[in-house]
């Protein structure tokens, strides 16, 4: 019966191209074992498209500070199939006749651009643009850059981020320890004692991680993971805190926006906690930069996202803020301003409340 149904439904897309599609852009993101295995068996990928660009150092150093090997893990079986639109396929009554079977490739087209199209939802795509050979005596290392792009408007920016083969090994560590069985399907790139910064090493590792975290992001349980979300967000928090609290805001304005991005494209199942704070960030640069407009606009974000829930440690300081910098630019504060009176009142908040950048500074992020 799965047979004829599958036979039946090449040939009714035949002529209009869905079945061809998924021999093209969607199969390329969930590779084949044989795409993610390179012929010396180090897991690393043969695909060596893209827009990579690297600088190159010595052939034949080692690496200083990832000395140890690492296991290869097996190949990724993750590939889009046609089980869930046969097995519904077969549940609906056949028809007989010309008339019948064209309302049955009608049904099999709808059960097909169905399952396409709900496979993996809110999927991202991940490119190494560059990869630098950086000396930090007595290390030296190799920092990759990854552009994240995700939905969303067409108009929204990408997010960037640069991370060594550390980090993505300790990612991979953490994750296999606490998710064996998704993750005994996931390759992973191994260590090498000789030729880790060769050109055709670190294009090969680029391409390696590109697919290592499209795999991560297929599988809903790895992709809400907290140690893959800290992994794309923690650094560059820690990053803009860090020249926040040094006065260097226009550098540290940069660090929030790339922030913010990367959780909107991430999502936040963990919680409102990490943005609230990034739009703490991004509303005292802006503040500190001269631009009110900008900064009371995060404050208004950050109240939306607080919304009428019990009373947060930042949600006094955004009160705080919305109301001064309204005030600054004409504009209308009494809700804030009602609103903080009552926290006060009720003995939630000293008066005044502490500022977003005293509790920006004290925040400690792990």
């Amino acid at each position: 019966m799965a047979s004829r149904l599958l036979h039946r439904l090449r040939h009714a897309l035949a002529g209009d191209g869905p079945g061809e599609a998924a021999a093209g852009p969607e199969a390329e993101q969930f590779p084949e074992s044989s795409e993610l295995e390179d012929d010396d068996a180090e897991g690393l990928s043969s695909r060596l498209s893209g827009t990579l660009s690297f600088t190159s150092a010595e052939d034949d150093e080692d690496d200083e500070d990832e000395d140890e090997d690492e296991e290869e893990a097996g190949p990724d079986p993750l590939s889009p199939g046609d089980g869930a639109s046969v097995e519904d396929a077969e549940r609906s009554p056949r028809p007989d006749g010309q008339r019948g079977s064209q309302l049955l490739a009608r049904q099999l087209q709808d059960f097909w651009k169905k399952s396409r199209n709900t496979l993996v939802p809110q999927r991202l795509l991940f490119e190494v643009t560059s990869a630098n050979v950086v000396k930090d005596p007595p290390s030296k290392y190799v920092l990759y850059t990854l552009t994240v792009m995700g939905p969303g408007p067409p108009d929204r920016q990408p997010a960037q981020i640069s991370r060594r083969y550390s980090d993505f090994e300790r990612l991979h560590r953490n994750l296999q320890r606490q998710f064996r069985g998704p993750m005994a399907a996931i390759s992973f790139p191994r260590k090498r004692l000789r030729r880790n910064f060769t050109a055709e090493t670190i294009a090969r590792r680029s391409r390696a991680f590109e697919q290592f975290l499209g795999h991560l992001q297929a599988v809903p349980e790895l992709r809400h993971a907290p140690d893959l979300q800290d992994f794309f967000v923690l650094p560059e928090l820690r990053r803009a805190q860090s020249l926040t609290c040094t006065g260097l805001y226009r550098e540290a304005l940069a660090l929030w926006a790339n922030a913010w991005q990367l959780q909107a494209q991430l999502g936040n199942p963990s919680g409102p906690d990490r943005p609230l704070l990034t739009l703490a960030g991004l509303a005292v640069c802006h503040q500190e930069l001269e631009d009110p407009f900008e900064a009371r606009a995060c404050c208004e974000r950050a109240l939306q996202l607080l919304g009428d829930k019990s009373p947060h440690p930042l949600l006094a300081p955004f009160l705080e803020a919305h109301v001064r910098l309204s005030w600054r630019l004409g504009l209308d504060k009494r809700q804030s301003e009602a609103r903080l009176q009552g926290l006060q009142e009720a003995g939630f908040t000293p008066t005044p409340p502490p500022s977003l950048k005293e509790l920006l500074i004290k925040e400690v992020l792990d």
